[in-house]
């Protein structure tokens, strides 16, 4: 699929795609994802008003678009979560760069386990984003994947699910899991 073909694709699966449902560009292929349940979303909602409350000059995003340079000219995520500091994508635009990103979280399901675990872990690492948290409910793990370094995360931390996970600097607090 040459990228304006591909482009074409994504902006009419975009327009097509139910409220609740996102269209993301990982690594060249196009995905359409339903909306999460609510074991997934009582996940993101547990990560936000944790690092709310640690780190008050953060914001915590979740529908938030980004393009993922690196990965294929149209590459573009819907993170789980974003951690940013607040007013960081006061703009109108649907996708935007990763710089500003200090955190992305991706929460599991049957159907995004391996796209979690496998091209937007490389798409994240490529866009130069410091942290991956990946909330694995398939493996009761949680796992901060950090230190990018072109297509791969060279530092990755794992715990099981119910066990505290640091999450270093700038974020500098204990993520309880027990809460998932």
């Amino acid at each position: 699929m040459t990228p304006t073909a591909a482009e074409d694709a994504f902006g009419a699966l975009s327009a097509a795609a139910p409220e609740g449902w996102r269209v993301e560009v990982v690594e060249g292929a196009i995905h359409v994802t339903g909306p999460g349940d609510g074991g997934h979303a009582g996940i993101v909602s547990s990560v936000s008003g944790q690092v709310r409350g640690h780190r008050k000059g953060l914001g915590c995003y979740t529908g938030l678009g980004l393009h993922l340079p690196g990965t294929s000219p149209e590459g573009r995520g819907l993170p789980d979560l974003v951690i940013a500091p607040k007013g960081s994508f006061r703009n109108s635009l649907e996708f935007h760069g990763p710089g500003a990103v200090m955190l992305v979280c991706e929460v599991t399901s049957a159907v995004t386990a391996e796209r979690d675990r496998g091209p937007k872990l490389r798409g994240y690492a490529a866009a130069g984003i410091p942290f991956y948290l990946l909330i694995d409910r398939e493996r009761n793990q949680a796992v901060l994947h950090s230190l990018p370094a072109g297509k791969r995360y060279t530092r990755k931390v794992e715990v099981d699910i119910s066990q505290p996970l640091s999450l270093p600097e700038p974020l500098g607090f204990d993520l309880d899991t027990s809460e998932f």
